[in-house]
């Protein structure tokens, strides 16, 4: 694959053709730049299949150049180098479709681990034919992807086929799952056949693993206005599924993938909405909102309390304290709550660390980071929060003192592959309700996060110290699955269960 460096400074430029050059054949350095300007006109000719690029550089920065190679129809894959600070810029990064966003000092497993996603995003695409594709879900599939191009001859077929004009209305519905989206996939799914199918509309409803989404394009209904109140009515205000939902009605398909890129980062008003609100647009541009004022008081009084007097269950009252100062009636800018949980949990890192409550490999900045930056409802940022505390209750463990906690995980070490709530409600006589909230409250995370745990401390020590086969290790800490294993392996870890093998034998 084709790979152009787009950096200003020297050294760092050096320093990526050399980690390249440990990648053999499989990366071609075909050309360096060291302004926009120059990378935009290497990018016209060489049209390369990834480009590296800084933000922060003279005559024209790097997400300029991007936004120009977009505007130009040009098909690039880009990595963005940036300081950790430099929120914003990730963010709009975010916005053109970067996937990769690495912080400076780079390392070689960050660096490794983003070309290989990267070349994976790339041979999936060239896997697919747009020429082959008949039915109609195959055809939206490949118009929101970028992979069809909608000339007369596809539009006859969608008439004579479909009965589908070329100015025909479509309405998207992105319904994002979030990090549950393997597990809620399926039922989601039937969920919302089920329901649409109540309403007089045709539909057809598409995988999207890398949105964490489904995607529900409508077609052949009545009334927009009337389907977009029945959406609001039935699938969220009277619905018991959590479901974040956005909305916009796009004519024609030519438009399909200019409609879902312009909705889709609008979905993460979830954080600032209740998720019973379908997140609609454009009317989503105009709501107003209040500023966004920074709980300084609470950070103050963390800090004291990790300093001082440590003690698990008071920290976890501290956080819930800041997790509901965006909750208090008042409409914030997604963006700017975001920027306060990274202000937040990076002084409560830095304090951590300090203390000597946390070690530097208890805690991947660069994966919190990315993690708070692609959030899209709030309970994205709680789970971002609570990878946090469970890393410093590691070093607290002994701070906790209620029994039946204590029994909990006593039973949850033993039984870790295949507990649950449920038994262990049954084994201590007590609701699995209680003793949810109980665990909560004592440990300063969910169960089901601290039994992820405990299962993948389990996997590391089984890749370190056996030769079990991959599969073998799935089954013995409970999952059968041994593909989603590795996907939660990797969440947990930022490594593959393969290449933490390799690393720590």
């Amino acid at each position: 694959m084709k790979v152009l460096i787009v950096e200003d400074e020297i050294r760092i430029r050096e320093g990526l053709e050399s980690l390249l050059s440990k990648f053999q054949d499989e990366f071609e350095l075909v050309g360096k730049a060291e302004d926009g300007v120059e990378g935009l006109e290497a990018i016209r000719e060489l049209r390369p299949d990834i480009v590296i690029t800084d933000v922060k550089m003279p005559n024209m920065d790097g997400l300029d150049m991007l936004r120009q190679v977009v505007a130009e129809g040009i098909n690039t894959k880009a990595i963005v180098l940036s300081a950790y600070s430099e929120f914003e810029y990730a963010r709009q990064a975010i916005k053109l479709g970067v996937t990769e966003y690495l912080l400076k000092p780079i390392s070689f497993y960050e660096f490794s681990n983003a070309l290989e996603n990267i070349k994976r995003e790339v041979e999936k695409e060239h896997q697919k034919n747009p020429a082959q594709l008949g039915t109609l879900e195959h055809i939206l599939q490949a118009a929101l992807n970028n992979q069809l191009v909608i000339n007369e001859e596809v539009l006859l077929y969608l008439w004579n086929n479909y009965q589908l004009v070329e100015e025909q209305p479509f309405v998207i519905l992105c319904a994002y799952l979030g990090v549950d989206y393997d597990e809620k996939l399926e039922v989601e799914k039937k969920y919302f056949q089920q329901i649409l199918s109540y309403y007089d509309t045709s539909y057809c409803i598409m995988e999207s693993e890398y949105h964490k989404s489904l995607i529900i394009v409508m077609y052949q209904y009545q009334n927009s206005h009337d389907l977009e109140r029945w959406v609001q009515r039935q699938i969220l205000e009277c619905s018991e599924h959590k479901l974040a939902v956005g909305w916009f009605e796009v004519m024609g398909i030519k438009k399909l993938k200019d409609g879902f890129d312009m909705l889709y980062p609008y979905m993460d008003w979830n954080i600032s909405l209740d998720n019973k609100i379908l997140i609609s647009y454009p009317k989503i541009k105009n709501i107003q909102t209040s500023s966004c004022i920074y709980p300084m008081d609470t950070e103050t009084k963390v800090k004291l309390l990790i300093c001082n007097d440590y003690n698990a269950e008071k920290l976890v009252r501290l956080v819930d304290k800041f997790h509901m100062a965006f909750q208090d009636g008042q409409i914030y800018l997604p963006k700017e709550i975001k920027e306060c949980y990274v202000r937040f949990l990076w002084s409560v890192i830095g304090i951590s660390k300090e203390m000597g409550f946390l070690k530097t490999e208890d805690i991947e900045q660069q994966k919190i980071l990315n993690m708070i930056m692609n959030a899209k409802v709030r309970e994205e940022l709680i789970s971002v929060t609570d990878l946090i505390l469970a890393a410093i209750r590691n070093e607290s463990e002994e701070n906790i003192s209620h029994l039946t906690v204590k029994k909990m995980i006593s039973l949850i070490e033993e039984y870790y592959k295949d507990i649950t709530l449920e038994e262990i409600g049954k084994k201590l006589n007590v609701t699995p309700e209680y003793l949810g909230t109980l665990f909560h409250k004592e440990v300063g995370v969910s169960f089901s996060a601290y039994i992820k745990k405990c299962r993948m401390n389990k996997a590391k020590e089984l890749l370190c110290g056996t030769d079990l086969k991959l599969y073998q290790i799935a089954e013995q800490v409970g999952y059968m699955d041994s593909k989603y294993f590795s996907k939660v392996f990797k969440e947990i870890t930022g490594q593959l269960p393969t290449e933490y093998r390799k690393i720590h034998r």
